[in-house]
C-alpha cells in the first residue's frame, strides 16, 4: 500500500471528523480479540498437532490479501484490490477491483477511515455472492496493534479495523515502522544489526513499557529491510508469524504482494487506455 501524496482536506470540519473517528475507533476496539479465535487449523508440518488444533475443523486454505493503489495524477482516485490465494500452492484463486474517488483525507493515525470502506466493500461483495473462495484469513497491507494512536489495547490500525468490521482473522503487514512506545527506526536497526541477533529472522518489537507490539521479520534470504508483523484481529502473534513465514516467497507475503502487483497493473492498463476520468 502506497502512502498517498498530500492533498487538500475534503472535510468541512476536520476537527469534528477527528473526534468522530476517535469515538468510532474506541467502539470498535472493544470488540478486538488478540488471540487465536477461528475454526480452521494450520496444515501439519510433521510435528504432532496440539490438542487445540486437533479439535478444530478443516485446514486453512483460503488466504486473502488487500491493498490500495493511487493514481499518480490524482491522489483522490484509487483502486482497492482483494485477492484470495490457495494457502498450499500460493496460486491466486480470486481477484476483484474497486475504482473509487476517496473523499476522506489522509490523516496519520486514521488511515482506516480513508481506506477500510473500500476494502470492506470488496469483502462484502464476495460474501454476498456466496463465493466458495471467501477468505478464512486476511492479510492487510497496513498495521494492526503496532499503531501510534492510543496505548496498550487502544492501538488500532487498519488491520484491526477491517478485522473487527468483517469479523475475520487479520494480520497487519507493515513495510515501515510506526514510532510506538519508544520504538524508533534507529533502535530497531540497532537490534537487527546486533551480532547476537544477526542470525535471527524474527525479532520482537519490545516497547519501553515492556510490551511486545509485534515483530520485525527478515522474510527472505539476504533481505536487509524487514517487514513488521502485528496482530490484527482474532489471531495471536505466534500464529501470525507462522502464517507469514509460510506465505513469503519474497520480502512481502504473497497475498499482499499479489494484491499490490495486480492493483498497480490494473491502474496502469486504465491509464494506458485513457479510461481514467
Amino acid at each position: 500500500m502506497e502512502k498517498p501524496p498530500e492533498e487538500p482536506s475534503h472535510s468541512q470540519d476536520p476537527l469534528r471528523d477527528h473526534h468522530t473517528w476517535i469515538t468510532a475507533q474506541d467502539i470498535l476496539r472493544e470488540k478486538l480479540i488478540l488471540e487465536d479465535s477461528f475454526a480452521w487449523k494450520l496444515p501439519t508440518t510433521g510435528a504432532s498437532p496440539s490438542e487445540t488444533d486437533s479439535n478444530k475443523g478443516e485446514e486453512l486454505r483460503y488466504v486473502g490479501g488487500v491493498d490500495i493503489s493511487f493514481f499518480k495524477d490524482d491522489p483522490s482516485q484509487a483502486c482497492g484490490t482483494l485477492v484470495v490465494l490457495d494457502f498450499h500452492t500460493l496460486q491466486v484463486l480470486y481477484q476483484d477491483f474497486s475504482l473509487v474517488t476517496l473523499q476522506v483525507p489522509y490523516v496519520p493515525g486514521f488511515l482506516a477511515f480513508r481506506e477500510a470502506p473500500v476494502l470492506l466493500q470488496l469483502l462484502e461483495k464476495m460474501k454476498r455472492s456466496d463465493n466458495p473462495y471467501y477468505p478464512q484469513l486476511l492479510m492487510v497491507d497496513g498495521n494492526g496493534i503496532l499503531h501510534p494512536r492510543g496505548n496498550g489495547k487502544g492501538s488500532f490500525g487498519l488491520a484491526c479495523h477491517i478485522g473487527v468490521e468483517a469479523n475475520l482473522p487479520t494480520i497487519g503487514i507493515g513495510k515501515n515502522l510506526h514510532h510506538v512506545d519508544g520504538l524508533t527506526h534507529s533502535s530497531v536497526r540497532k537490534i537487527l544489526g546486533d551480532e547476537d541477533n544477526s542470525s535471527k529472522d524474527v525479532i520482537n518489537l519490545v516497547g519501553c513499557s515492556g510490551r511486545i507490539w509485534g515483530v520485525a521479520m527478515r522474510s527472505s534470504q539476504g533481505s536487509i529491510k524487514p517487514i513488521f508483523i502485528s496482530i490484527g484481529h482474532r489471531i495471536s502473534l505466534h500464529t501470525a508469524i507462522m502464517i507469514v513465514q509460510m506465505t513469503c516467497k519474497y520480502r512481502v507475503p504473497e497475498p499482499i504482494r499479489q494484491a499490490d502487483i495486480r492493483s498497480r497493473d490494473y491502474i496502469r492498463k486504465l491509464e494506458m487506455n485513457g479510461k481514467v476520468t
